[in-house]
This record gives structure tokens, sequence and C-alpha cells, in this order.
């Protein structure tokens, strides 16, 4: 029986997903809580509000004793992906009108003759130049008249643009001129959202640092407006918490900064989730995890060594998968900014499964998302999904999903394959359905690949943590063609975004560019440049209200071989900056970029510094973190009825087991099924089953 005595004061993790909307409290004693709901897509807030008054009564709390509001959304994603944004102006240097359309010249797809590169988020009457130029020094060789600003302002605003984006040539190395458009922005229409380059990404590369800035403005508006709606409807009801966001690194910033900056939210969901993997993989002994998030519309992988998550520099977002490969890029809206370095793709359990002109079935990346969602809601949809083949395969129980809250409609899921799927293919509704279910495995493996293989890591050393509403539906048959051997799936492993909120930090990054042989480097100017950006995220973290022996900075380096066009980023201990360490970063940039390409290059290639880093990093005063959940009214409480379940040509159709997670207290041989609120887990045959000290699912495949 749950304590109802109320707590002095709770913290609040709440994901948004593009199925459902998941929600977690920690109450005062750690005691945990959880609820999980449809998203509201026309509103993302109204989701939030209806959740949080059925998470928070059975916790005996109320708004007000809410001290710690932290969030995760997809609003960031979703206006990017759904080209829903802002109608914005960009006011670039004479001759570079044309950058957003130029690109990198990179392809994600060379031999494929119908891709098309995505659409500019600023249509090119949109794009105005002014006459200027400052060289790469910062030295202004051409003044930038202020009439002409003037008059390129004007005639945005009489486009009726939302915002307008600003990136000149070099402003990384002076940025003088754009803080003269800023200014007359700000003259000309005060209340106008901008995006100023110098501020969004102060660093070198024209392409990058445009589309970053550009991004930041055609989501600018959307964000900060669903963030102001949010914080007032929330306020309105009695929480006097401040929002926190959770950032695409992995740290939490402030509702304010990520209004300003909302380029840094972009990938706050998935990061969510790879922070709570890893705290939780080191508390329960595993330091390598492969993280694996599926959802109801995407699947994300990441790799994490030795309890630390890897960092990207850059990173795309859509054209179908979305990583920060240095191998596959050009297919989406580049984003330069510090990200957990995350593979997406389109395969979630709400993924539509279609047939091709070429008669081959094909998954996504288009979703059926939370309405109509899959056939077996029975809310309207008529496309088939990979959920469908789930409940067809005997995996997801009909009358159990979300604890028993959604009921499920199987004849229906059965009606449209055979029609749209099965019939076509000429195979029966158990072969279409076990088809759809290995091509989702196959497009979610390229995910995980993407940051193991292909970055020199071998998946067979790493534990796969399972994660999202669908991540153990489909962990044992990942790991089985992975070769990996181990799986672990959290408690409430369908709301660990959520969780992973309550593990994060507050953290900011500052970025210089210094471009030049890293032999050749003064180590006094090194040390004063991290000494300038220090002062930064000492600066913002007090803002945030932390003291100095709260904050922990980290330092990094962004290099590569003179000639080569990416660079990989490597941590620098703290310390005072002399030729023997500058010796020693050569050397770890060596031996992180044979980890990662498997070579290196001789002593004589020399090494370049692009750009030097710096994170400011507070941890929660707040101890609370989540404890073992409560147990959820849904949760089974007993081993159920065995039903049949299909594993393919090798097994056929088995009678399983359906278990809850307690019933794995002693370890049990597949295949059985375990059933929760928020998840399903399949444990295959010849497969073991225990329950950890933590309470988590360990699969050992043999």
């Amino acid at each position: 029986m749950l304590d109802r005595t109320k707590a002095a004061g709770c913290r609040v993790g709440i994901d948004i997903g593009g199925t459902f909307t998941d929600l977690v409290v920690v109450n005062a004693k750690g005691e945990t809580f959880t609820r999980k709901v449809s998203s509201t897509a026309d509103d993302y807030a109204r989701a939030i509000i209806e959740g949080l008054a059925g998470v928070l009564e059975p916790a005996g709390l109320g708004l007000d004793e809410i001290t710690e509001f932290l969030h995760g959304t997809t609003v960031g994603s979703n206006t990017i992906l759904e080209l829903k944004g802002a109608r914005i102006g960009l006011i670039a240097t004479k001759g570079f009108r044309d950058v957003l359309e130029i690109r990198n010249l990179r392809m994600p797809k060379l031999y494929d003759l119908h891709w098309d590169k995505p659409v500019p988020l600023v249509e090119r009457y949109l794009r105005l130049v002014v006459d200027e130029r400052v060289d790469a020094a910062g030295t202004v060789t051409k003044p930038l008249a202020r009439a002409e600003v003037e008059a390129a302002v004007r005639r945005l605003l009489g486009e009726g643009v939302e915002g307008i984006a600003v990136c000149l040539l070099n402003s990384y190395a002076n940025p003088a001129h754009e803080q003269l458009i800023a200014e007359v922005i700000r003259e000309l229409a005060p209340d106008l959202p901008m995006s100023i380059s110098s501020e969004v990404l102060p660093q070198i590369k024209e392409y990058e640092r445009t589309s970053t800035t550009v991004v930041n403005a055609y989501i600018m508006p959307i964000v900060a407006s669903y963030l102001k709606n949010l914080g007032d409807s929330l306020h309105r009801q009695g929480m006097k918490a401040p929002i926190l966001l959770m950032q695409s690194n992995g740290g939490l910033t402030t509702a304010k900064d990520a209004s300003e900056k909302p380029v840094n939210i972009v990938e706050s969901g998935p990061a969510a989730g790879v922070v709570g993997a890893v705290r939780h993989a080191m508390e329960s002994g595993h330091n390598n995890i492969i993280s694996f998030d599926m959802g109801g519309t995407t699947a994300k992988a990441s790799v994490a060594e030795e309890g630390k998550f890897v960092l990207s520099q850059q990173y795309s977002v859509g054209g179908g998968i979305m990583i920060s490969s240095r191998l596959l890029t050009g297919g989406g809206y580049l984003l330069a900014v510090p990200a957990i370095d995350v593979a997406e793709v389109g395969a979630g359990g709400g993924s539509i499964v279609w047939i091709d002109a070429g008669g081959s079935m094909q998954i996504g990346p288009e979703s059926a998302g939370a309405n109509p969602g899959p056939l077996c809601y029975d809310k309207g949809g008529e496309r088939p999904t990979v959920t469908d083949a789930n409940v067809l395969l005997g995996y997801i129980n009909p009358h159990y999903l979300v604890g028993g809250e959604l009921k499920l409609n199987a004849e229906r899921s059965r009606r449209y394959y055979e029609e749209l799927l099965a019939k076509p293919l000429g195979v029966d509704v158990t072969t279409a359905a076990w088809g759809a279910r290995q091509i989702a495995i196959s497009n979610m493996i390229r995910a995980i690949k993407a940051v193991s293989s292909e970055r020199g890591r071998d998946p067979r050393g790493f534990t796969l943590f399972a994660l999202g509403g669908n991540g153990a539906l489909f962990a044992a048959g990942m790991a089985q063609e992975l070769g990996i051997k181990t799986i672990l799936v959290p408690p409430s492993a369908g709301l660990f975004s959520a969780y992973g909120l309550l593990y994060a930090d507050v953290e900011h990054y500052y970025t210089e560019t210094m471009r030049e042989l890293l032999r050749d480097v003064d180590p006094y100017a090194w040390t004063t440049a991290w000494n300038v950006l220090e002062d930064k995220a000492v600066a913002q973290l007090r803002a945030d209200g932390f003291t100095r022996d709260e904050m922990t900075i980290g330092y990094f380096a962004a290099m590569r071989y003179k000639g080569q066009t990416f660079e990989i980023s490597v941590p620098i201990p703290h310390g005072p900056l002399t030729a023997e360490r500058i010796r020693e970063i050569e050397e770890a940039f060596g031996s992180e970029h044979e980890r990662t390409y498997g070579h290196r290059a001789s002593f004589d290639e020399p090494v370049q510094l692009i750009s030097i880093q710096v994170a400011g990093l507070a941890a929660h005063r707040n101890t609370q973190k989540p404890g073992r959940p409560q147990r959820h009214a849904g949760d089974l409480k007993s081993e159920q009825k065995p039903r049949q379940a299909y594993f393919g040509r090798e097994h056929g159709w088995l009678e399983t087991a359906v278990i809850p997670r307690a019933a794995l207290s002693e370890p049990r041989r597949g295949p059985c099924i375990v059933e929760e609120y928020d998840t399903t887990c399949v444990v295959p045959p010849g497969a073991t089953a225990r329950l950890d000290a933590l309470n988590n699912i360990i699969i050992t495949l043999y």
C-alpha cells in the first residue's frame, strides 16, 4: 500500500515523445511515482498538465510542492522535421547569400539519383546581403554602412518576417558588424526575435555557423512560446519552481536560456535517456553500455565507455537516419553545437509498414504517432505499423498496454495486415508481421553500428541497455544479430528518458576558434583564451544560482590532421599548458583518431588545432535521486495464463509464460514475456533472465 503522507517537496521529470508523454515524480523520501499519457501534438502542455494531476495525487503531493521541474521536449526537433518554424529572414555578407543551398557539398546517399536536398529554412527572397568584409584575423577590410543595414532590416520587416538570423563572414573573429546589425534590429523592431551567429556559434566554418544560426532563429518563436505558455499554465495552478530544460549535450539549462538559444535543446529527449542510462548502468556495475531507446516514433542508440558518454560537435536533423557520423552527412539540417553522440532512425512502434514500387516491404520513417496511432489503437488509423506486428506475433497483450489503460483491437491489425501486406506479398499474416519486425530490427541495427563499429568500437564488448516503451521488445533480437551477450532492462524502462532528467546537472558550453598548428601554439595565448571562456561559464552558472565551489570546469580541444575536413574533440586535463603538455595533447589526439578511424598518421604529419571549448557544470544541491518506483496499479501482480508467441522459422509458435518482473527473482529460461505498465520485455528461447540487486532485468544470451 502506498504511503500517502505528504512529503516536503518533490522533483518532477517530464519527457515528451512523439507518441507518449512520460512523467516521473520523486518525493523527499526518495519514493518514485510514474505515469505515461498520450502526447497531445496540438498542445503538448495539455498532456503535461493532465499527466501531472494523475501522478501527483497518488504521491500525496500538489503542484505547489514541486521544487524542481525538469523537462525534455521534442518541440524543437518536431518543428524542424515538420517544417513548421517561423518565417525568418537572413542577413549575410555580400557573395554569401546562397550558403544555405550550396551547403558543404556532402551527400548522404552517393548513388541515389532521386535524393533531394532539404529545402532551405529561409526562402531566397528573404536572404539579403550587406557589403562588408572582415578577414580571418578579425581585421575590418570593408566597413559596414549603417544606412545599408537599415535598408535591409526595413525590407525584411516589410515582408512580415517573424525573426531575423544574422551571419557574416568571419564574424567569429570580430563580431563588430553583427553587433551593429543587432543594434539596428533592436531599434527598428524591439520585440522581434533575432539570432546572431557570433552569439550562437562564434567559430569557424561558414556553412555550419549559418545553418546553426538559421535553425536557432527558425525554432526560437515556437520554442519560446511553448515554454512561456507551459510556465504560465503551471504557475497559475500553483507551481513555484522554475522550469529547467534538458540540452542536447546532456546538461540542464534554464527556460530563459532555452528560449534564446533553442538550438541547444533540439535533441533534448534522447539526451535525457542516455544520461539516465549511463548513471543507472554505473550504479548497476555496467561501465560500458550501448543505450538503445525505442519509443513510438523513433529509435536511438548511443555508446558510453567507463561511465562517460561521447559528445559530438555537430549533427543533422532530418534526412532519414539522424546521426553525427562523419561518414554520412548532408541529409538534414546541420547543427554545430555539442550534443550527445546519438544515432536516430525513424523506426518506432508507430512507424508505418508499407510496400514500395519494387514490391519490397519498408518501415518508416513516417509514423502514425499518438493520433491516430497504430491500427490496434482503434482510433481510425488505416496503415499497418510495427506495433501491430508485435500484437500479431503475440508479444503485446491486447488487453494490457499501459497497464490495461489502453485496450487494443488485435483483429483490426490482422485484417489490415492481411489486406495491405500479406496478400500483396503472397505470404500469410504471421510471415508478414515477422518480416516487419525483422526489417525494423535491421533498420535499428544501423543506428547501433553508427555509434559503435563506425566509431571503432566492437558492440560485442558492451551491455545493451534497453529503454523506451519498445526497447525491451526488440533488444534480444538486436543483440542476437550483433553478438551482444548481455541486456539490461531497468525498472520503468518505458519512462527512462524522464528518469534521466533527474540525474542530469546544469551545463553550459563556450567555444573559441584557434586555427593553427598545434606545435606552433603559444601556451600563454591558449591559456588566456581558456581563461576567458572559463570566466563566461562561471558567470553564467553564478547567474543560475550556483557558488564557485559547486562548479566543475571541463576543457576540450577540437583537432585534426592538417588538410582533413573533420576534427575530433579531445578532453584536456586541467593544469598549466606547457610545451610538454601540448605534446601529450597531440598524442591523445592521435590515439583517439586511431581508435575512431583505425589508423593514425606519422609524427611528421602536423596536427592542427581548430577550436577550444570550456564546459561549465554544476551538480544539483538536491540529493533526491530516483529510487525504486512504487508499484503501479496497472502492474502485473502474478504470473498470467501463457499465450502463444512466434519466434521465427526456427522455433515457430511457442507457448510462452507471461510474468511480472518480480517473478525473475529466480533465473528463468526463455521464452517468456515480462509485462509491465510502461513496457513489455521479450526473453527469447534459449536466453536466461534474472533480477539483479537494483531490480534490473538481466538477460543473458548464449
